[in-house]
């Protein structure tokens, strides 16, 4: 279980994303550029000012950092969507201690996005070790082809 601080920071998070799809931003860009970029990176690391910050904030420093990265032309998916995937994956990284871009290359847009219904209820632990042996079993797969 986190505490409360980290959890605050799973909702800040969260709100960053829902944030994305109130500007009408592409998701699949937002959230794929949001995973890779330094602005995720600064919310890994042990201490960092932008872990202080608000999602409105993130969201300029994330708009500046990705330049082209991002697109306002595509799909914006539902708030609620958003906001678990973004909630998830900071909460991912407190309960792995992996960082941003590791937690994406297991658990892209398309896999967040295609399990939502299935474990937007489950308790983010769980949720995670879920998509993690999803993960697992496509690499396993892959090695046996």
């Amino acid at each position: 279980m986190l505490d409360a601080l980290s959890l605050k920071q799973c909702d800040v998070q969260g709100r960053l994303f829902e944030l994305s799809a109130e500007k009408e931003i592409n998701s699949a860009s937002f959230v794929k550029a949001f995973m890779n970029k330094d602005t995720a990176k600064a919310l890994d690391s042990k201490y960092n000012r932008m872990q202080w910050a608000g999602e409105e904030y993130l969201l300029e420093e994330i708009l500046d950092e990705s330049g082209n990265d991002i697109h306002n032309k595509g799909e914006v998916l539902n708030k609620e969507v958003l906001y678990w995937m973004g909630y998830v994956y900071r909460y991912w990284h407190y309960f792995t201690g992996e960082s941003s871009a590791k937690i994406y290359r297991q658990a892209p847009f398309t896999v967040m996005k295609r399990n939502y219904l299935m474990f937007h209820t489950t308790d983010p632990e769980l949720a995670i070790e879920d998509l993690k042996k999803i993960y697992n079993g496509k690499k396993n797969q892959a090695a046996v082809l």
